[in-house]
């Protein structure tokens, strides 16, 4: 059976939290880069209110990925990006509304979008880890066996 000491699940959490918000960085930094770019996608998608849609992914992208990296508000944040994904799989990449080469393409783009969902979730399951700004200050998330060597009664925390 493998287990994971703490500096390994921790160091992976930070992995993960860094791996994952790299794709929001990225895109959010490009849309701040070429706003009008950016504009013009949403309203070659069909988003609602293009220019505002524009503006919202760009501080989602970019608001929720360095607090993610950052490690703060991890879980709710990682939930919310979560939704974002899901609404803009949706939106994006209607492969099912397509055929031939771009239904093929929109297809693998919607699916890997499910994929970092998963992620997204796992990460607020897990929590951000010890190498985070906000660490230590969720419950649960103290190592295994800390609250009965510190003395605390079961169900004294909560």
């Amino acid at each position: 059976m493998f287990t994971m000491n703490a500096f390994s699940r921790d160091t992976l959490l930070l992995v993960a939290r860094i791996l994952l918000a790299t794709l929001f960085l990225v895109m959010g930094w490009g849309k701040l880069s070429d706003f009008g770019g950016a504009v013009a996608y949403m309203a070659q998608t069909r988003a609602p209110f293009p220019e505002l849609a524009a503006v919202l992914a760009t501080l989602t992208e970019l608001g929720i990925g360095l607090a993610l990296v950052a490690g703060v508000l991890t879980t709710p944040l990682a939930l919310i990006l979560a939704g974002y994904t899901l609404v803009t799989g949706l939106i994006g990449h209607p492969f099912w509304a397509m055929s031939g080469m771009p239904r093929y393409d929109n297809m693998i783009h919607f699916y890997k979008n499910i994929s970092i969902i998963g992620g997204l979730l796992a990460l607020a399951a897990a929590g951000p880890g010890r190498f985070a700004l906000t660490a230590g200050r969720r419950v649960g998330t103290h190592a295994p066996g800390a609250i009965a060597s510190a003395g605390v009664r079961p169900g004294a925390i909560g």
